[in-house]
């Protein structure tokens, strides 16, 4: 036998269904009685409501340019504006105007606080506007309280708005005495500044330094590029002494060194010669793309002619006068760089200076400017907190109050569908704890056994105390069929040895409908031509004699207790096919008969003389008479009804049925659902109908 997996449970919702049709009166009754328990409260304990409606609108806002105003997160505007007219804020508030209206405005509740009032708040779609409904139980409070708490509201949104603009004013007013403070100091710092310097001399003096600092540098570059002749006169007198060659020579020598300059070399290493070659190639160059009076051009030629009579000049010099000149010149040279480095220092002191000066200026000018912007501001919020900024108005004064049956009308629904699920989950909770099998999906998913059929489930007919036996043209097609489809099961199951003849036919529990299938099969396997013998083996309760209209006695008992012929203890049924072997007249021992050797014997001949030996026995858990008679029989089918025997049980049953070494040929489902929407067998009855001929 397969153990059975939990795993393979079948789903809960079909079962629901099958729990629901048969318990259908439960929800039933929990509805009635859930609405009738609402009814009663709504006319014994409820307490009337009595509604006031008012309306609120956000009316256009008026937008000051450079000015201060309130704004609010648009996001979360309702759910603030609803928080507010539910608090306890302002329902004190309205209670204590409307006590300050009369004495006897505000009626007092059971627990001595005032009358309570549940607050609504709605907003209509695609509006501004907000609908305010106020409820209580009486009907001249309820606008009353409406009306003071809609006043309050508005007077409640003034006041935090002037308490917000005057703790704003308070902090803009701290930041503006700072920063005073910090503009009279760089104004101060400025002035002390403008005191001990005078700004126009210090620009005109560092614009005096820089010219003449520009002088000293043209003067420096003067002086370098004379001693650079000077030295190159020197370097070509000693080559004209010690070679012999003449002026002209070394002329050409020196024009034919000039004609070709190093490139890679700068102007400080450059040779006078070189120097003025260099001149004139860029003016060569230039002279290409500029006039010859361009302002480059000119200056070109006015520094070739310049050091062209430098040149000719040193050139006619002696040695001794060359060298006190260029003695002169290196003096006079560094003369010049110590009033470079003098006016230096005088140009970088006043530029500091004025520096300073643009420092302080630049201070004073932005916490100026940043004060002037709090002095602004401070001006607006107050103008802004004297302005009076609510844009929400009152667009309907509360309305009288009305009765209201809304929480009745509430409550009956949460009543009929609390009733309702409560029926519905006393069903559900029904469904799970009953193991109870309700189709052939479940057999097959939770015992894993073999199925061999299933019988649907008929009604009885009424004044009769069971279902008729099939007959030869049966008009319960669907019943008829499904005991002929068990017939095919049982004659071409697939066996090892011999094919089994003697069969048991046993149950978990009374009443599930095995003595009925033994007595159909044994009828439909003699309709198809076998030789049945029906064995009636329940010797305390069985009626198979009953069934058939055969007599009780003798029977099986007496068969077991006196052994003899046991031809003579079988009747011939109305079938030709069909045997019976009553239970005979009651047994002190019934369990203990069928360990005798006369029962032995009895199956034996029994093999002989019929093709099929169907034994009708008690349920498994009614006596042990079923698990005695299985090991010796050929195999057992064992009976599962629906909605009779729980899986929890049937599995114990066949559990002991394989201890005793019996044989288990399959299960048959019987009492489905033949209504069902998985039950599709046999259900097409024009094929069983016989065509009518001439």
């Amino acid at each position: 036998m397969d153990h059975f997996d939990p795993s393979a449970t079948p789903s809960a919702r079909p079962r629901f269904f099958i729990f629901l049709r048969k318990y259908w009166w439960v929800p039933v009754i929990t509805l009635v009685l859930s609405l009738g328990a609402a009814v009663a409260y709504d006319i014994y304990l409820a307490v009337p409501e009595f509604v006031s409606t008012a309306s609120m609108w956000e009316t256009e806002k008026l937008r000051l340019p450079e000015g201060a105003a309130f704004t609010e997160d648009v996001q979360n505007y309702m759910g603030t504006q609803v928080e507010l007219l539910r608090s306890k804020e302002l329902g004190g508030r309205a209670v204590a105007r409307l006590r300050e209206s009369g004495s006897n405005a505000v009626p007092i509740g059971k627990d001595g606080d005032p009358l309570k009032v549940i607050i609504t708040v709605k907003q209509s779609p695609k509006s501004a506007i907000f609908v305010i409904e106020a409820a209580s139980a009486n009907p001249a409070y309820s606008p009353a309280y409406l009306d003071a708490l809609l006043r309050e509201y508005l007077a409640y949104k003034k006041d935090v708005r002037k308490t917000v603009s005057g703790d704003t004013l308070a902090s803009i007013y701290e930041q503006v005495l700072r920063l005073e403070g910090e503009l009279k100091s760089e104004q101060d710092a400025l002035t002390t500044f403008e005191r001990t310097n005078n700004l126009a001399i210090l620009e005109e003096e560092g614009r005096v330094s820089g010219s003449y600092l520009a002088k000293l540098q043209t003067e420096l570059s003067d002086l370098k590029l004379e001693s650079q002749l000077l030295d190159a006169t020197a370097l070509d007198q000693g080559f004209t002494a010690a070679g012999g060659t003449n002026t002209a020579t070394n002329a050409a020598s020196r024009q034919e060194l000039g004609s070709a300059p190093s490139m890679g070399g700068s102007a400080d290493h450059l040779s006078p010669f070189q120097e003025v070659e260099l001149l004139k190639s860029q003016r060569e160059k230039l002279s290409q793309n500029l006039r010859p009076k361009h302002p480059k051009i000119v200056r070109l030629d006015e520094q070739i002619e310049r050091d062209t009579k430098i040149i000719e000049m040193v050139r006619h010099q002696d040695r001794e006068q060359a060298a006190a000149t260029r003695q002169t010149v290196h003096a006079k040279m560094t003369n010049v760089l110590v009033s470079i480095r003098d006016w230096e220092g005088k140009v970088m002191e006043a530029n500091a200076r004025m520096a300073e000066a643009d420092r302080l200026k630049i201070n004073v000018s932005r916490t100026q400017s940043v004060y002037d912007r709090l002095v602004a501001l401070v001006q607006n919020v107050d103008i802004s907190r004297n302005i009076d900024q609510d844009t929400m108005t009152i667009l309907q004064h509360p309305t009288p109050a009305i009765r209201s049956y809304s929480s009745e009308i509430s409550l009956l629904e949460a009543s009929g569908f609390g009733g309702l699920a409560l029926g519905l989950g006393i069903i559900f909770l029904i469904g799970i704890r009953d193991d109870r099998f309700t189709s052939l999906t479940e057999v097959t998913e939770k015992l894993g056994e073999n199925i061999v059929g299933q019988l649907p489930e008929l009604r009885r007919p009424r004044r009769q105390s069971r279902l008729p036996l099939l007959e030869a043209d049966d008009s319960r097609h669907m019943y008829a069929e499904s005991y002929r489809s068990l017939r095919s099961a049982l004659l071409f199951m697939p066996v090892e040895g011999e094919r089994p003849k003697t069969m048991l036919i046993t149950s978990a529990l009374p009443n599930e409908g095995k003595s009925t299938v033994a007595a159909n099969l044994a009828r439909t396997l003699a309709h198809g031509g076998a030789r049945v013998l029906l064995v009636d083996a329940d010797l305390r309760k069985g009626v198979l004699d009953e069934m058939l209209g055969m007599q009780r006695e003798p029977g099986l008992a007496e068969l077991l207790r006196v052994p003899g012929d046991p031809k003579r203890f079988i009747q011939q049924t109305t079938l030709p096919n069909l045997s019976l072997l009553a239970r005979g007249g009651n047994s002190i021992l019934p369990g203990e008969i069928f360990l005798s050797r006369a029962f032995i014997e009895a199956l034996a001949a029994w093999r002989e003389q019929f093709d099929h030996v169907l034994i009708d026995s008690t349920p498994v858990f009614a006596a042990d008479d079923a698990t005695t008679i299985a090991p010796v029989v050929d195999g057992t089918i064992f009976v599962v009804r629906g909605s009779q025997a729980g899986a929890k049980a049937v599995r114990e049953a066949l559990e002991m049925l394989y201890q005793r070494q019996a044989r288990v040929l399959g299960l048959i489902f019987n009492g489905a659902n033949a209504k069902g929407a998985t039950y599709y067998h046999y259900k097409y009855a024009g094929y069983y109908q016989a065509k009518k001929t001439l």
